[in-house]
């Protein structure tokens, strides 16, 4: 089996085993799911939809959060890890988005790689699942389940493995992939303990059981 035809019947299984699968991080505009992903760093998704809910109570537009200073986001933003380093990215990207782009996320990937507290993984997602348009977000769930299954071979260095990925998925299948990955990382192919490879739809395909590809 090559890896292309491989990549597609993971695609396949994971759309039948998780057809509902979407981002984990709690969202209604563009620049909130950017505040969010940037929290999201070293802290759970569910952690970072609790935080958020008093951050936008307080800070409930682009401007608020641009004309706020890093010191009174760190407070609010604390729970999630990294507060001082957080909130500042998250205040001088917001003041980005305010002076340059007129208060609008913009839909290009290099643009978005340019502002602060935004590398490929965040540029990925806002590109997916915002605008729609053909993404990879190879977080430590999709790194780990495709060293497992094969589709990448002792890489660990995200880029890498989104380069290997776009070369073998499909465009438009890429965004939803990696969501799976999530899914089926957090259930199923776990990282801290033994994975559940008795209950995995992908298990006569992954090369960790031997299969050979």
């Amino acid at each position: 089996m090559t890896k292309e035809e491989l990549a597609l019947a993971v695609i396949e299984r994971l759309k039948q085993e998780y057809p509902d699968a979407d981002c984990t991080l709690d969202y209604d505009q563009a620049w909130k799911l950017l505040v969010s992903v940037r929290l999201a760093a070293q802290c759970t998704d569910a952690r970072v939809n609790v935080v958020v809910e008093d951050l936008y109570a307080k800070y409930p537009d682009i401007d608020a959060l641009a004309n706020a200073t890093p010191e009174e986001i760190e407070e609010i933003v604390r729970p999630c890890g990294l507060g001082k380093s957080k909130a500042r990215d998250i205040n001088a990207c917001m003041r980005m988005l305010r002076d340059e782009y007129h208060s609008q996320v913009p839909d290009d990937f290099n643009a978005l790689l340019k502002l602060p507290g935004v590398g490929r993984k965040s540029a990925n997602l806002i590109m997916g699942d915002v605008f729609k348009k053909p993404a990879i977000v190879t977080d430590t769930h999709c790194i780990r389940l495709c060293n497992r299954i094969g589709l990448v071979h002792d890489c660990k260095d995200p880029k890498k493995v989104e380069m290997a990925l776009w070369k073998i998925v499909p465009p438009e299948e890429g965004s939803s992939l990696c969501h799976r990955f999530v899914e089926h990382g957090r259930e199923v192919c776990t990282a801290r303990t033994t994975p559940h490879c008795e209950r995995c739809v992908l298990a006569d395909l992954c090369e960790k059981n031997g299969v050979e590809k």
